[in-house]
């Protein structure tokens, strides 16, 4: 019989996610009569001496409209590579054993891990070693597969949309060239989304490496139909098919994943060399994470948090929640990490942008 329930929120912070926790303690106290306690900090929470909270109807009162998350969150904390210093050395450990006897003295019966495809690759390793796990999609990249959607991702667009409405007065007035760079490591879905809705007039995505000369035609183009100002909306890991991708760190020294940033200002330059024409770039960077959730991210994490809840009422484990057309069900968790969902160059996505008039900054022979 189930009788207590955990559940922490991993990887970078997101929209939605508190509403994901509120779904979860209300449905499993108001249906079930369950305990649930929030681990914080994510499995970083786990290591060591365990920090969590007792979560209740007061806990989460008032927290759907409040963007982050109430428990916290790490990006670093890999209990299967753990970062410990030894002789001034920092070196990665499995500490996977340590998480799991942390799990079982709790008391708990189930945990629920909120996150994107790193913790989700996380909570899969850990159901193998015994612990019952339900994962629940979250990363404003959109870059899950088993789902149509993540939450986080209907607001992240929504504020660079906002950005880009805000942009074009400044451009247009000033006869320049905005360059906007936004979130999206290895899928460019809030690049071409927002820029499609915010009526940019060339988006670079990841999925389709950009030719600087047709950037610049596709601004001369407009030059000659009498527009003096250019939108680019660019993707942080967006990169010149002739080069790669722009780093600000080569890797993190503690998860090796490199930190990147910096194209939009690569692209910048080069439009202002190549075309002599004033430039600015604006990085939105984490203003994409914050702030309160749209009505979709609320109402959707909220459905998944009781469609965990569910699946754990039903010992459902390894399974992450999943939205399919209207529906909330349930995928292996294998489906959502074994590879990423990246935008389909030649789907019919890119095609209604490119009928709409923006360039993708593909070469004049893939057109």
């Amino acid at each position: 019989m189930i009788r207590t329930i955990a559940i922490l929120t991993g990887g970078g912070d997101c929209p939605g996610l508190n509403a994901v926790i509120r779904g979860v303690v209300r449905s499993a106290i108001l249906e079930r009569n369950w305990r649930v306690i929030g681990i914080e900090d994510g499995f970083d929470g786990l290591v060591g001496v365990p920090r969590w909270r007792e979560l209740t109807l007061d806990s989460v009162r008032g927290i759907l409209p409040r963007g982050g998350t109430i428990l916290g969150t790490s990006n670093r904390g890999n209990p299967l590579a753990y970062p410990v210093v030894e002789d001034g050395q920092t070196r990665l450990v499995d500490v996977s054993a340590q998480v799991v006897g942390n799990f079982q003295k709790l008391g708990v019966d189930a945990l629920i891990a909120v996150g994107g495809d790193g913790t989700l690759k996380i909570a899969r390793a850990l159901q193998e070693l015994g612990m019952p796990m339900v994962g629940v999609p979250k990363t404003i990249d959109n870059d899950l597969r088993g789902t149509d959607v993540t939450f986080g991702y209907n607001t992240a667009v929504g504020i660079v949309t906002e950005a880009l409405d805000r942009l074009h007065t400044t451009a247009e007035s000033h006869h320049r060239v905005m360059v906007v760079e936004v979130m999206g490591r290895d899928a460019g879905w809030i690049a071409l989304e927002s820029g499609m809705a915010g009526s940019a007039d060339v988006i670079l995505i990841p999925e389709i490496p950009f030719d600087l000369a047709a950037i610049c035609d596709a601004i001369n183009q407009r030059k000659a139909r009498g527009s003096k100002f250019s939108i680019v909306v660019v993707a942080e890991g967006a990169f010149p098919a002739d080069g790669q991708k722009v780093v600000q760190v080569s890797s993190d020294e503690n998860s090796g994943v490199e930190r990147l940033g910096g194209v939009g200002a690569f692209v910048a330059d080069e439009i202002s060399r190549r075309m002599q024409i004033e430039t600015r770039v604006v990085v939105l960077g984490h203003v994409q994470r914050g702030g309160t959730p749209s009505p979709f991210d609320r109402i959707l994490g909220s459905r998944f948090g009781v469609r965990a809840v569910e699946l754990i009422e039903q010992k459902q484990f390894g399974r992450m929640v999943s939205l399919q057309g209207r529906d909330v069900c349930d995928v292996d968790i294998a489906v959502a990490v074994d590879s990423l969902n990246r935008v389909d160059p030649a789907g019919s996505l890119v095609g209604a942008a490119e009928a709409l008039g923006i360039a993708l900054g593909r070469k004049r022979s893939d057109l």
